[in-house]
């Protein structure tokens, strides 16, 4: 394996992410690779700095302008100091969330507007994009049910979180991207199994 392999897993709250990327580590590296797991907004020292504000459920008068820029902001670090040096080396990278949740959130469901937030990532980022998106689909209703309600986008109203699942549905319905839109009220093993099939003849190149 002489390039890594950058997967992102995206999805409103409670759609599973972070159970279906403890369980494709699992299975990645029972096939050899190095896998190094990271989340958005985080991954790097400073950028869970900025996490810690950006889900901190006291602030209530944050600009949805600020949101967007410290999302990107996050992001940027992220990029430089953890995801592109583990793809030189060779890594599987899986990432719960990436520049579509900033698309969905602040410029979908914020109405910030997507263009101009997908060009504020794709800026911070140097145009660093996954090799392949994972799309885990979970009904608003269903994802309240799933909600723990403990930061800051958690208690967002139940029209955000609506606005925030179609906008998911919008992006990966018109992305030329490779990808997978997976049902996630299917049982955890389903949606491992849809996954990994999916997956499997990109893992076949590396």
């Amino acid at each position: 394996m002489t390039t890594g392999l950058f997967i992102a897993l995206e999805g409103g709250e409670g759609a599973g992410k972070s159970t279906q990327t403890e369980r494709l580590r699992l299975h990645l590296e029972s096939l050899g690779f190095e896998v190094v797991v990271t989340r958005e907004p985080g991954g790097t020292p400073t950028a869970e700095k900025i996490r810690n504000i950006l889900l901190d459920p006291s602030i209530h008068d944050m600009p949805d302008e600020t949101e967007a820029l410290l999302f990107a902001a996050s992001r940027a670090d992220h990029a430089e100091n953890k995801i592109r040096p583990a793809l030189a080396r060779g890594a599987v990278v899986l990432c719960d969330r990436y520049i579509d949740s900033s698309v969905a959130y602040q410029g979908a469901a914020r109405g910030l507007g997507i263009d101009r937030v997908r060009a504020l990532s794709e800026w911070a980022t140097r145009e660093l994009h996954p090799d392949f998106t994972i799309y885990l689909d979970v009904p608003a209703d269903a994802s309240a049910e799933r909600m723990e309600g403990t930061d800051r986008m958690e208690i967002q109203s139940a029209d955000f979180h609506i606005r925030v699942q179609q906008a998911f549905r919008d992006i990966a319905a018109a992305s030329t991207r490779p990808h997978i839109v997976v049902d996630a009220t299917l049982s955890i093993e389903q949606v491992t199994s849809e996954i990994l099939a999916a997956l499997t003849p990109l893992l076949e190149k590396q």
